[in-house]
Parts: structure tokens; sequence; C-alpha cells
């Protein structure tokens, strides 16, 4: 199996997330409001798997070692440094996930929500904990817990399939969507520094990171048949666990728009 094998078996699944129904659904700035609002896990988490990718494929204890492959080794270290540490708008240092927060707070959406987990998870010392006795909904639950379930098994070309396939290839392509509708649907208004953020993982993601990423599983999986099918399997669950995301989302949307 390889590269092109895995995109053909998840093609089913990226359709679904492109094609899915909640980006007709945010239609106001509440509807985008709640976008931001429940999409904000996916943000942060995102950063779990990264780090985990850098942990198991570089060195990031004492004493140093050279990890095997200074290839993959470059393609993480080149990856955490724009993901946590990239240039805002204005010119700072931030992470992707801090400038998602900015965004947030300039479009009137609010961040308390993924602040209190994060103090949840910050007092609780035990992910899976802080997920479960959360008030998310089940399918963020599910998100999150696939997430650091993957990380908890360890195994690189799993963790390198869930960043990959369930994330950097397909974020290009889903954000341009969805920025083509906030910009069309939002014109009066602030969304400068959330547009941004979406060009920017697009820049990233397409031209950098998603080809990176692609090379680092095709390192890690080799001639391994296993490693290769393990791939096919997380890739698909990522992706699942991504469309339940969206169903999630846009459930949200819909309640909140009867509500009003």
């Amino acid at each position: 199996m390889n590269i092109a094998k895995i995109n053909n078996s998840i093609q089913p699944q990226k359709e679904l997330l492109l094609q899915h129904s909640l980006y007709k659904k945010v239609k106001t700035v509440e509807d985008l409001q709640c976008f931001l609002e429940n999409h904000v896990y996916a943000v942060w988490d995102f950063m779990s798997l990264l780090k985990a990718l850098q942990s198991k494929l570089t060195c990031t204890t004492t004493p140093w070692f050279a990890t095997p492959n200074p290839q993959t080794r470059y393609l993480i270290n080149e990856i955490v440094v724009a993901e946590e540490s990239d240039l805002t708008i204005d010119g700072r240092r931030s992470s992707h996930y801090e400038m998602y927060i900015e965004a947030m707070q300039v479009c009137g959406a609010s961040t308390a929500g993924i602040e209190q987990f994060l103090q949840e998870v910050n007092s609780l010392k035990n992910i899976f904990v802080a997920i479960k006795t959360s008030n998310l909904h089940p399918n963020i639950k599910a998100f999150l817990d696939f997430t650091f379930r993957v990380i908890e098994e360890g195994k690189a070309h799993e963790i390198a399939a869930a960043f990959t396939f369930g994330r950097e290839d397909l974020i290009p392509s889903m954000f341009t969507e969805i920025l083509k509708n906030f910009q069309a649907n939002f014109p009066e208004t602030d969304l400068t520094k959330l547009i941004y953020y979406f060009e920017r993982h697009i820049e990233l993601d397409a031209d950098e990171h998603g080809p990176m990423a692609m090379e680092m599983i095709t390192e890690l999986c080799g001639t391994d048949a296993q490693k290769w099918s393990d791939v096919e399997e997380v890739s698909k669950l990522a992706l699942e666990k991504r469309i339940g995301l969206w169903d999630a989302i846009e459930e949200t949307i819909i309640m909140n728009v009867e509500m009003a």
C-alpha cells in the first residue's frame, strides 16, 4: 500500500466532509460564533498530535541522542515552528491556537467554554476524565477522546496518520470552503484575523506541511504492510470523527436558530 491507495480508500469520507451541509448553515454572525466556539477544540487538540509526533520522532529529552531519521526530524521540527510560533497578522509570534482565540474574540465568539475545559484538563491531570465529565456535545467528546487514545497508544505511524489524513491533508480544501462562505455572508463583521488564520493554514498546509506530512508517513511505514493498514484504519476513523464534529456543530446551530 502507498499514499495514493490511502487517499483512494478515504476519498468517500473526505467527500462527505467537503460537501457537508454545515457550510451552508453558517448564515449569520451568531452561526459563525457557534461554529468557532465548537471548532476550537479541534484547533487545540491538533497541537497535542503534533507534540506527540515531536516527542516520538525527535529527541526532546536529555541527554540528547540523534533520532534515526534526520529528514523526518526536520519535517516535524519545521511544522512545530510554524504551528507553535507563527507570525500573526500584526507581526507578533503566536501559536495557531492563540491566533484562533484572538480571532474568536474579535468576532464576538465566547472563549469561556474552551478556557473552562482547559482549566479542568489542567486541574484533573487526566485528559480522558476531563473529556468524560465535560458538558461538551457527545460528538466533540468522541472527537477529543479519539485524538488522545491515538496519542496514548503511542505508535508513531498511527499518530502521523491522524495528523496527516485527519488534519493536515484535509485542511486546505475544507478551510477554503468555509472561508468563501464567511466572506460572502459577513461583510460588516471584522473577520480580518479569522481570514488571516484560515489563509495562513491554506498557505502552509497546501504548499508545505501537507507534502511534508505525506513524506513522513511514507518514511514511517516503509514496506511494512501492517503499518500501512494501520494508517488506513486510523485515517478513516479520524475523518469519521471529524464528520461527527461537523454534525454536532450543525445540530447546535439549528437548535440555536429554533430557540431564537
